[in-house]
C-alpha cells in the first residue's frame, strides 16, 4: 500500500492502542493499482453475482460490484468488526442495496454458485476447521462455487524457494516446508482442479513491505507516544512478534493472485 491507502480503517481508540491493520485498504500485499487492474479484468466478464469468501471489509467486493451495473454481491466472514466496517463503506458508496455482508463460516457454504468468486488469502475459510488447511479442498470448493463461464480470483501463498529448517524457525510457530507449494506446483494444482489460469501475477516486494509496515504503523506510533500505558507491554509484544515473523519469511513467502476460469 501507499500512504494514500491509510484512509479506510481509522481510528485510535481514545483509551487504548489502535488495532493492527488500522488504515489499510486491503488486508494483504495488494496495491490499489494492481487491484484496479484485477477489477477491470473481472468486470469485463460482466458478472451478475459476486461471492467473496473471507471478505473482511470487502474492498474488492465493493469495487467489483460498483464496476458492473446491476451486479450484486455477498461477502462472508467470521469477523464481525470487519463486516461492520464493510457495511459502513457500502452505505457511503450507495451500495447497501446491492452488497450483503454475512457473519458466517465459508465451510461447506451454500452461498454459491456465483459468476465471480473472490478468495484472497482466505482459503482456510473453505476447509474443515478440525482438519487444517488443504489446498485441494480449497480448489474443489472454488470450482463448486463458480458458475460455468465465471471467474475466480484466488490469492494463495507460495514459496519463492523452499525454506531451510533454520529459516522456518524464524517464521510463525510450527512453520513447515509443506505449508505452501512453489509457484509452478501451485499452478499445476489449479489446472488439475479444472481451471485455466487466465492471469498469473504475484505481489511485489514493494507491496509486501507496504502491507507489512502499514499493518503495524499506527500501533508503532502509539507505542512510541505511550510507552508507560497499561496496555503498552502487551501491545509491544504483539507488534514485535508480528514484525519478527515477517522478517523471517520476507523474500521467501510470496502470494500469487490467480484469475481462474473453470473448464467446461
Amino acid at each position: 500500500m501507499t500512504d494514500t491507502d491509510t484512509t479506510r480503517r481509522t481510528a485510535e481508540p481514545v483509551d487504548g492502542p489502535p488495532a493492527l491493520a488500522s488504515g489499510l485498504t486491503f488486508h494483504g500485499p495488494l496495491s490499489e493499482g494492481r487491484a484496479d487492474a484485477m477489477i477491470s479484468r473481472l468486470a469485463a466478464a460482466s458478472p451478475g453475482t459476486v461471492l467473496d469468501i473471507g471478505c473482511g471489509w470487502g474492498e474488492l467486493l465493493l469495487s467489483l460490484v460498483a464496476a458492473v451495473p446491476g451486479a450484486t454481491g455477498v461477502g462472508i466472514d467470521i469477523n464481525g468488526d470487519d463486516l461492520a466496517l464493510g457495511r459502513q463503506l457500502a452505505a457511503e458508496r450507495g451500495l447497501s442495496e446491492r452488497v450483503e455482508y454475512v457473519e458466517e463460516s465459508g465451510y461447506r457454504t451454500a452461498r454459491g454458485p456465483a459468476d465471480a468468486v473472490l478468495c484472497l488469502g482466505s482459503g482456510q475459510a473453505l476447509c474443515d476447521p478440525e482438519g487444517g488447511y488443504d489446498l485441494g479442498t480449497v480448489l474443489r470448493e472454488l470450482r463448486r462455487l463458480v458458475r460455468p463461464g465465471g471467474r475466480v480470483l484466488l490469492g494463495e501463498g507460495f514459496w519463492e524457494r523452499v525454506p531451510t529448517e533454520d529459516e522456518l524457525a524464524r517464521m510463525w510457530p510450527g512453520a513447515r516446508a509443506d505449508d505452501h507449494p512453489t509457484l509452478d506446483v501451485l499452478v499445476d494444482r489449479v489446472v488439475e482442479a479444472g481451471f485455466r489460469p487466465a492471469w498469473i501475477e504475484t505481489a511485489s516486494r514493494e507491496e509486501w513491505e507496504a502491507f507489512e509496515s502499514g499493518y503495524r504503523h499506527a500501533a508503532e506510533l502509539w507505542l512510541a507516544a505511550h510507552p508507560e500505558h497499561p496496555l503498552a507491554a502487551e501491545t509491544r509484544a504483539k507488534v514485535d512478534r508480528q514484525r519478527g515473523q515477517w522478517l523471517g519469511y520476507r523474500g521467501l513467502l510470496g502470494i500469487a493472485y490467480l484469475t481462474l476460469v473453470p473448464v467446461g
